[in-house]
C-alpha cells in the first residue's frame, strides 16, 4: 500500500518559471544534473546508504527548490534512519506543495505511528480517509489507543452497518462496553439495528446480554420473546428463557430450554457450562431433577477441556452430599479410570461416609495399579484399622510408608495409623514409638 511508483515524476520535475527564464542549453544541463542526482539518491537508498542518498537529494533541491517528489524522498530517507522530526517535516513540505498526493500523507502517518503520536495520527488519517475509506479502520484503532471510546463506538457501529462486522472491531466493542457509561448508547443502537434487520440474530443476543448485565431482566425477556417470534429456530433465545424459567421456579420449562441449548452446535461451551452450574444450584434440594442432570452431563462427554461429571462430584463433595459425590465421581471414572486425583477424592468421600469396607477394597485394588503411590496404602491401613483388621492395617502401612517423600502431613498420618494398628495388636511399646514420631513431626510443621 505504501510503495510509490516513480515513473510519473518526469512531467513535474521542472518549474514553469525555470523554463521561462533559462536558455535551452542551460535547461538541458540542469535537467541532466537533476536526473543524475535523483537517480543517485534512489541507488544509494536501495543499498541503505541513506546519508549519501540525502546528499544527492540536497543537490536536487538546489536545482528545484519546490519539488514535492524530492521532499518526499528526503522524508523516506530520514524515516529509514529513524530521524522522525526531519522525516515528518519533509513529508509535510511535500503535502503543502501537492496536497492531493495520498502517499505524502501516508509518509506523515508512518512517522506518527512509529513515534506513537496517535493524536496527530488521527489528524492525518482523517485526511487519508478522503483518499480511501478503508482508513476508517485505522481511525477506529487510533480512537481506541487514545481512549476516545465514544468516537470509536460510533465509528464501529457505522462500519458494522455499512461494510459488515470484523472480529477486531467486535473485540474493541466488547472492551468499550465493559464500561457501563457506554452501554445505553449501544442499547439504542441495537434497538435501531433490530428494527432495520429483524432477522439478524446477533443484534438480539447483544441486546439481551446488555440488559442482563444491567439487571434489566424484564427488558431482556422482552427482547428474548421478540427473538423467538422473529426467528423461531433460534437456540440463543433458549439461553435467556432458561434463566427466566429458573427465576420463576419453573424447572420443567428450564430443563426443556437447557436441553435445546446443550444440543446446539451454535452455542459456546462456556455458556453451556455456566447454565449447567446454574441448574446445579437450582436442583440442590430437588432430587426429582436427578435424571435431567444425568442427561445434561451426557452432552459434555466429548468435552476435553472440562470434565463435567467430576466437577459436579466436587460440587456435591463440598456440600457434604456424599452419595451424590460418589455417584458422579464414579460416573467420571467409567471413562477416566486413570484419573489419580479422582481416585483419591472418591476414597476421601467413602471415608467421610464411614464405608470402610469399600475404602479397603478400593485402596487394595489401587495399590496394584499404582504400587509406588503411598496414599493408597494409607487409605487401606486406615480402613483396616477401622474394620479392626490390625494385621492387614500394619502390613499395608509398613509397605507404603517408604514411598512417602516430602509430604509431612501424610507421614504424620502414616505414623498415627501405625500406632493404632500396633495398639490393636497389643504392642503398646511400638504404639508409643509411632505416636511419638507423629508428635515430633507435628512439632516440626
Amino acid at each position: 500500500m505504501k510503495k510509490i511508483v516513480f515513473i510519473f515524476f518526469f512531467g513535474i520535475l521542472f518549474s514553469a518559471s525555470l523554463l521561462a527564464q533559462t536558455e535551452p542549453d542551460a535547461i538541458a544541463l540542469a535537467d541532466d544534473d537533476f536526473q543524475n542526482s535523483f537517480y543517485e539518491s534512489l541507488l544509494q537508498k536501495g543499498i541503505e546508504n541513506y546519508d549519501k542518498a540525502i546528499t544527492a537529494l540536497e543537490k536536487c533541491n538546489k536545482l528545484q527548490p519546490e519539488n514535492d517528489v524530492v521532499f518526499f524522498e528526503m522524508g523516506k530517507n530520514y524515516l529509514a534512519q529513524k530521524k522522525y522530526k526531519d522525516a515528518y517535516d519533509y513529508f509535510e513540505k511535500a503535502t503543502k506543495i501537492n496536497p492531493k498526493n495520498q502517499w505524502y500523507w501516508v509518509g506523515m502517518y508512518d512517522v506518527c505511528y512509529e513515534t506513537k503520536d496517535f493524536n496527530q495520527a488521527i489528524v492525518i488519517v482523517t485526511k487519508l480517509i478522503e483518499f480511501k475509506k478503508s482508513y476508517k479502520e485505522d481511525l477506529v484503532s487510533l480512537y481506541m489507543n487514545t481512549q476516545q471510546f465514544d468516537k470509536a463506538l460510533t465509528l464501529i457501529n457505522e462500519l458494522n452497518d455499512t461494510i459488515g462486522k470484523t472480529d477486531q472491531r467486535e473485540n474493541y466493542k466488547a472492551q468499550i462496553l465493559r464500561e457501563s457509561k457506554y452501554q445505553n448508547a449501544e442499547k439504542e443502537n441495537l434497538i435501531v439495528q433490530i428494527k432495520k434487520f429483524p432477522k439478524e440474530e446477533s443484534n438480539y443476543i447483544a441486546l439481551i446480554f446488555l440488559y442482563s448485565e444491567s439487571n434489566q431482566e424484564d427488558k431482556a425477556l422482552e427482547i428474548t420473546k421478540q427473538l423467538e417470534k422473529e426467528i423461531p429456530t433460534s437456540d440463543w433465545a433458549q439461553v435467556s428463557l432458561f434463566k427466566h424459567h429458573l427465576n420463576n421456579n419453573d424447572g420443567v420449562s428450564g430443563v426443556q430450554s437447557m436441553n435445546k441449548v446443550f444440543a446446539s452446535a451454535k452455542i459456546d461451551s462456556k455458556i453451556k457450562h455456566r447454565m449447567l452450574n446454574e441448574f446445579l444450584i437450582f436442583i440442590k434440594d430437588k432430587p426429582e431433577f436427578d435424571k435431567d442432570l444425568e442427561k445434561a452431563i451426557s452432552y459434555f462427554d466429548s468435552d476435553k477441556e472440562v470434565k463435567v461429571a467430576k466437577e459436579i462430584a466436587k460440587f456435591y463433595h463440598n456440600k457434604s452430599d456424599w452419595d451424590k459425590a460418589i455417584k458422579y465421581y464414579e460416573m467420571h471414572l467409567r471413562n477416566n479410570s486413570e484419573d489419580f486425583e479422582t481416585q483419591l477424592l472418591l476414597l476421601e468421600v467413602y471415608t467421610e461416609k464411614q464405608d470402610f469396607a469399600t475404602v479397603a477394597k478400593r485402596a487394595e485394588n489401587l495399590q496394584e495399579l499404582y504400587p509406588s503411590q503411598p496414599q493408597f496404602y494409607y487409605y487401606a491401613g486406615l480402613a483396616f484399622n477401622q474394620l479392626l483388621q490390625y494385621k492387614k492395617a500394619k502390613d499395608a502401612l509398613e509397605a507404603g510408608i517408604d514411598y512417602v517423600l516430602d509430604d509431612k502431613a501424610l507421614e504424620i498420618n502414616f505414623n498415627i495409623q501405625l500406632g493404632e494398628a500396633w495398639a490393636g495388636l497389643g504392642d503398646q511399646k511400638k504404639k508409643e514409638t509411632y505416636f511419638l514420631k507423629a508428635d515430633a513431626l507435628m512439632k516440626q510443621k
